[in-house]
């Protein structure tokens, strides 16, 4: 019989082991290097960190040295303000901070970093060294984070951080490190985004002794213009919105300018880069349908707003933030960047020759965005003279001129169609099909070409592309594509224009839905009968579907209502059923569009020019696909090596 004073051994073989040792604190060490884990993932981890707290400290310039993608060695230089010699022990602690002393100040924190453990992490992974030096010192004082000895060292007012040898004492987190380009490339992205953000900030770059990077004091959009390239700083919107204390600015780039991957994409909240799946669906769903395929729009945008309404204190790394009210924030982003793609009718897609001199210049503006160099209190970098964010008042004189001046398009029929399909009883009698009085004579030609941008038609091209010429030169449009555009926006405006029509179920749905299915259920009611949809609760794991949209009644009920309910739940909102609709109505308008090999008269033609010119979006179909590309007179002439 076993001694009842003996400690049970430790049964390794069975499944429920059982305790072995004593509850215990575990040393201030191990502590620190459990947060590195979450703080510290990588050298760029480490070089975000540290950015960060020169920015809160007011540096105006940053010098940056990388050794072996730094991994060896991470310095970063600062002008700032500087800490005294008597706290630099404290900087080392974790959980020390100047940032906040309050949960009222967390709750409406404005710098940057605020946790107060950042430098404790990293020292407890790496060699590092702090010197600094205020206005009211002398000299500069260095502290070694490993031992806390202080001790006297030259530099001017500023910090300088440098960590050594990462993950030094922890050498199976060294082994998950990739090569040392790949560690640079990770730390210059993090680098990227400070200069993005802060363009009044000069920033150099050094990696293993060599100048890789330098960006000078500038206006922000020499700034975007110098790092995401010159495609983008010739393919690109002015966006700047305000409602109330929100603000969202920057710019979106043309769809034409898309590109195959996610890697031109950043949206700062309140001066810090945040990856936020609700921002990025809301600039997705503005994209919806002016994408080609499975391309993405490249943009720099900023919202501002009260800080007291976001929460960044939701992760470690402060990259992840949460919204008080992320149904109004996704509905302000997402409307404020459609409108700017619908201001969007007189950017010109890229030329053939590769570049955007034919892009059309507005009368009463200066080009595609003149952005101030004056930042906002804060963040907000695009600040100063903001644009009218009106879509009346875009600058693009010439399209409220020509809408005085458009054609009657051949679009009577296809609405006649429409109401028929969706049950408006009253539709008006159809106007001729074509316009005959769009088209000034031969005379006119050139004259009244500078003051449309798409000029008047010469001729067809097999049938499938429209020839015109205006001031610039030669304009090439895809007749199908730009009339499905045409079509395809008067259809959406004229299911804007009415009540969403619901279609009761004779037989109720039933399907199993999930606790979190069930909640949004019960919660968002009133905006599930907003979008046409009538659930249930029937039991705690199903619910009822016993209406939907008459649009969408011939759908998979069931997937459509999970899809409703997801977004909801992630968004506050849902886009679903708008896209469901939206791709209805592009079948429709692709179906009604003209098509190819027929004959156009030169009215005819006019009139889709014109229809175009006061179109939204009227620059790609609702594919994605360009409507209609500009050759220039100097494209022509190097065509036919004129002066050369």
């Amino acid at each position: 019989m076993p001694d009842p004073t003996e400690t049970p051994a430790v049964d390794t073989t069975s499944g429920a082991a059982r305790r072995s040792r004593a509850i215990a604190p575990l040393p201030d060490q191990l502590i620190s290097q459990i947060a590195a884990g979450e703080v510290v993932e990588r050298p760029a981890s480490v070089v975000k960190e540290l950015l960060e707290n020169a920015l809160d400290a007011g540096a105006t310039n940053l010098r940056i040295t990388l050794d072996e993608g730094g991994v060896k060695r991470i310095v970063i230089a600062d002008d700032g303000c500087g800490i005294a010699p008597a706290e630099l022990p404290l900087a080392l602690l974790r959980h020390a901070t100047s940032k906040i002393r309050s949960l009222a100040e967390l709750e409406a924190v404005a710098t940057l970093g605020f946790r107060g453990e950042a430098l404790a992490s990293i020292a407890s992974v790496a060699e590092m060294f702090i010197t600094s030096r205020t206005s009211e010192c002398a000299h500069a004082t260095r502290i070694d984070a490993q031992t806390g000895a202080l001790a006297p060292a030259a530099g001017t007012v500023g910090t300088t951080m440098e960590v050594r040898e990462l993950y030094f004492n922890t050498p199976a987190r060294r082994k998950f490190l990739k090569s040392e380009q790949t560690e640079l490339g990770h730390c210059l992205d993090v680098i990227r985004r400070v200069a993005l953000a802060r363009p009044d900030v000069a920033i150099s770059v050094l990696h293993n002794g060599k100048a890789v990077e330098h960006w000078n004091t500038s206006d922000p959009r020499t700034r975007v213009a110098k790092i995401l390239g010159e495609v983008f700083d010739t393919a690109h919107l002015p966006l700047d919105e305000r409602a109330g204390p929100l603000a969202v600015y920057g710019c979106a780039g043309l769809p034409t300018a898309s590109r195959g991957r996610a890697d031109q994409q950043y949206f700062f909240v309140n001066g810090r880069f945040v990856r936020d799946k609700l921002l990025t669906h809301a600039v997705r769903a503005a994209y919806e349908d002016v994408l080609h395929g499975n391309r993405y729009p490249s943009y720099v945008l900023f919202l501002d707003l009260p800080p007291e309404a976001v929460d960044v204190n939701v992760h470690p790394s402060k990259i992840e933030v949460r919204f008080r009210d992320s149904r109004s924030i996704h509905q302000f982003v997402f409307h404020a960047v459609q409108r700017a793609l619908a201001r969007n009718a007189g950017a010109s897609p890229e030329t053939t020759a590769g570049g955007h001199a034919a892009q059309l210049q507005p009368i009463a503006s200066t080009g595609a965005a003149s952005f101030s160099a004056k930042p906002l209190a804060g963040a907000g970098i695009f600040g100063g003279d903001r644009a009218k964010s009106e879509s009346g008042t875009s600058g693009t004189s010439w399209l409220r001129q020509s809408r005085m001046t458009q054609g009657t398009l051949p679009v009577a029929q296809p609405l006649a169609l429409y109401d028929a399909l969706f049950g408006r009883k009253d539709a008006p009698a159809a106007p001729p099909a074509w316009a005959t009085d769009s088209a000034p004579s031969a005379a006119l030609h050139d004259h009244a070409a500078d003051a449309q941008p798409l000029g008047f038609a010469l001729g067809q091209v097999h049938g499938i592309y429209v020839l015109a010429q205006n001031a610039q030169g030669l304009v090439i449009v895809d007749m199908h594509a730009a009339h499905e555009r045409i079509l395809y926006e008067q259809f959406k405006n004229a299911l804007a224009d009415r009540a969403i029509a619901v279609q009761p179920l004779l037989i109720p749905v039933s399907m199993t839905a999930e606790p979190v299915e069930i909640g949004v259920v019960e919660e968002e009611r009133a905006t599930l009968d907003a979008l046409g949809f009538d659930l249930a609760v029937l039991s705690p794991t199903s619910i009822a579907i016993r209406a939907v949209p008459a649009l969408l009644k011939d759908a998979d009920l069931q997937s459509l209502a999970r899809a409703v309910l997801a977004d909801l739940q992630a968004y506050g909102g849902s886009r679903v059923l708008t896209e469901r609709q939206h791709e209805l109505l592009g079948t429709l308008a692709c179906h009604h569009a003209v098509r190819a090999n027929r004959r156009l008269t030169l009215d005819e033609m006019n009139a889709l020019l014109r229809q175009m010119e006061t179109t939204e979006r009227a620059d790609q179909c609702n594919h994605g696909r360009p409507t209609w590309y500009q050759l220039t007179l100097g494209d022509l002439d190097r065509l036919f090596m004129r002066g050369q």
